[in-house]
């Protein structure tokens, strides 16, 4: 057991970077192994457009949780591989629409089995006693009610 390790709640953002960086690092290499040339950071916004079809980028950036800049830049990364295409709204011209393009739609197609074996290995990984999905769940919503930094403030104020 290392440091981070030992001191527990303290290091939970470590923690979870630590366990986000291996699940991103394995579910490129189980891509690579299916021959599927795909980055997983890529994930959220191809699921999404796979699921809603044509979205803004507002309308995505929304649906994945990410910021605007963040979302624009996985857009730009993915526009470049050909993967999404977007063109200018008729009713607003200042608004892009993203949808799929043939070859992200091939890409999915290519994926969708992949994610079955992925999403049961991720349930076996995580169905423990203490089941990580809803734990996050848990935590997100109390971070929702009230955010890490106003709660240690508020602790702050009491003492």
């Amino acid at each position: 057991m290392n440091i981070i390790d030992e001191i527990g709640i303290l290091a939970i953002s470590t923690r979870l970077q630590r366990l986000s960086e291996q699940l991103r690092k394995d579910g490129a290499q189980i891509y690579s192994y299916f021959n599927i040339d795909f980055e997983p950071k890529w994930f959220p916004v191809i699921y999404t457009l796979h699921v809603k079809e044509m979205l803004s980028v507002v309308e995505i950036a929304s649906e994945i949780g990410y910021s605007h800049p963040s979302t624009i830049s996985l857009l730009k990364e993915l526009e470049k591989e050909k993967i999404i295409s977007s063109k200018k709204d008729k009713q607003d011209e200042r608004k892009r629409l993203i949808i799929l393009t043939a070859k992200g739609k091939e890409l999915v197609s290519k994926m969708q089995p992949v994610w079955s074996i992925m999403t049961k290995a991720l349930n076996e990984i995580t169905n423990t006693q203490n089941n990580l999905l809803r734990a996050i769940e848990e935590a997100e919503q109390n971070l929702t009610r009230q955010g890490f930094f106003q709660k240690a403030i508020e602790i702050k104020s009491k003492d």
